[in-house]
């Protein structure tokens, strides 16, 4: 797909008549949803922690085997409007197909808008430097790492 088929100012158009290169470009490249999450199955209160998936490179906030991330980690999300809709409580309050599925705007420091991740990640949008590895946490250890910096 080339850069012809991005339509100027995409990112306000309603979700569903985004192409699959609008709908790629609209992440903000935070990896917030690559953070593991808990549910307090009494209170259904969801938490997140600083804990992330092992393929994430912390550095660029990308996947590092994002091809094939479902099959290697059969509980990834592969993001898409029914997944969206069925599952978007679970996605944190800056991410941006969120935001443009609750007819919000996308925050002034989203990349789309500011030009660069710079803004993000002055702000801490991004999970740079946050973050650990599940490769150094126990499952049962994930409740030592709950972090309040993110929402859902």
């Amino acid at each position: 797909m080339s850069n012809q088929d991005i339509r100027e100012r995409f990112w306000e158009l309603p979700l569903t008549e985004l192409n699959p290169r609008e709908w790629e470009l609209l992440c903000d490249g935070c990896a917030r949803c690559c953070l593991k999450k808990l549910q307090d199955e009494d209170a259904g209160k969801l938490v997140y922690t600083r804990v992330v998936c092992r393929y994430l490179d912390q550095q660029k906030c990308s996947c590092t085997a994002y091809r094939q991330r479902n099959q290697l980690v059969p509980d990834c999300l592969v993001l898409d409007m029914s997944v969206l809709q069925a599952s978007v409580d679970w996605f944190p309050d800056t991410c941006a197909y969120k935001l443009r599925y609750q007819n919000q705007p996308l925050p002034d420091w989203h990349p789309l808008l500011s030009g660069s991740r710079d803004r993000m990640q002055a702000l801490g949008i991004a999970v740079t430097g946050r973050v650990i590895s599940e490769d150094y946490v126990h499952d049962d250890g994930l409740e030592e790492h709950v972090i309040r910096w993110v929402r859902a």
